[in-house]
């Protein structure tokens, strides 16, 4: 068995691909993963796999936000943007697209041609376009994430795209009274406008899109109404990854 780690901003993902191909996943909160499960030993990480029902894995490669501060021991490190393109090609079965993979904190774009990295865009400075943005603004609307990805028609423009103040711009589009889905719309859209430069450089005819953000459908409805090409959403975005961890160890 191999097991994937993809230690993110937000949760930690996990893997585990048995002889067969199958795989299972597991997710834990990042700080609780850390300060409940982990302790350092030498300058390394050092996690009871066993004892997160996670057994004793042959193998174990590791990525994610949390690679160049926390090394896990006896595991194999390797870049971020090399998991999730090996985890978008496993998933999908193509070679040749423009990987989108919104986080918890950061955003990346990557164009693969042949099923190999040739170039990519990343933004880990601000949150505006991740999902730390989307939970912040959905409770600024009073409404959680499912209901706020439903939302795309008629959006209220918002023309700050930092997540700091976009949630000031947001409260005064509320006191002026427009109505939520609209306000929801509005939010979606500015996560849009925030990725939609690095889009523009790396675009092919096929966006594969991972992280959690992918679970909103809203903004895939909008990424394909813009971007003029289809959109495809992995069976486990979230845990691409983690995947691409397994398909690297293998």
């Amino acid at each position: 068995m191999i097991c994937g780690i993809d230690l993110g901003s937000r949760s930690v993902k996990v893997a585990l691909m048995a002889p067969d191909g199958s795989l299972t996943f597991h997710k834990f909160d990042t700080v609780s993963f850390y300060r409940q499960h982990g302790r350092m030993v030498e300058g390394q990480l050092q996690v009871d796999l066993a004892a997160l029902g996670l057994g004793v894995p042959e193998k174990v490669v590791t990525t994610g936000y949390g690679r160049q501060t926390i090394n896990l021991k006896g595991a194999e490190v390797i870049p971020e943007l090399k998991a999730h393109v090996l985890g978008a090609v496993h998933q999908t079965g193509l070679t040749d697209f423009t990987l989108l993979d919104l986080g918890g904190q950061d955003s990346k774009v990557v164009l693969v041609s042949r099923g190999k990295m040739v170039d990519f865009q990343t933004n880990d400075k601000c949150a505006a376009s991740t999902g730390r943005y989307l939970e912040n603004m959905a409770a600024v609307l009073d409404i959680d994430l499912a209901e706020l990805s439903r939302h795309y028609r008629n959006p209220v423009d918002l023309s700050s795209t930092c997540a700091i103040f976009g949630e000031t711009e947001l409260i005064g589009k509320v006191v002026e009274g427009h109505p939520v889905a609209n306000l929801a719309a509005g939010v979606n859209y500015t996560i849009f406008k925030r990725i939609k430069p690095m889009l523009h450089k790396l675009l092919t005819d096929t966006i594969v899109f991972t992280g959690g953000v992918a679970h909103n459908q809203a903004l895939v409805k909008i990424l394909e109404q813009e971007m003029q090409v289809p959109v495809v959403v992995p069976g486990y975005p979230q845990y691409n990854g983690a995947i691409g961890c397994c398909i690297a160890g293998s």
